[in-house]
């Protein structure tokens, strides 16, 4: 089981502030977390490759179509701000 000095410190490190029912609760939460991962560690995994996925996935990519354009005028209309034809964005980069 956890001690409680190990609940603050993770508590610090995530910037949260329990109050003591809140670390009497996570300490055993986390310990439960702890002991299940424990349980995992000793497992055999020699005989299972590394995967990242699971399950067999693939992309499911369209074709590139070129398609209408909006009207430039219903595009400046929903724009935050603008200048003449152009959309107005913040600075990125410090002018030099």
């Amino acid at each position: 089981m956890l001690d409680s000095e190990v609940v603050e410190h993770v508590s610090r490190l995530a910037r949260l502030t329990l109050s003591d029912e809140e670390k009497d609760k996570m300490r055993v939460e986390l310990s439960k977390t702890l002991e299940h991962f424990r349980a995992l560690s000793e497992l055999d995994t020699s005989a299972i490759p590394p995967t990242a996925q699971v399950i067999p996935i693939e992309n499911n990519m369209r074709e590139d179509a070129v398609g209408d354009c909006l009207p430039k005028d219903d595009v400046l209309a929903n724009a935050p701000r603008t200048r003449g034809d152009y959309i107005r964005v913040p600075a990125v980069l410090k002018a030099f």
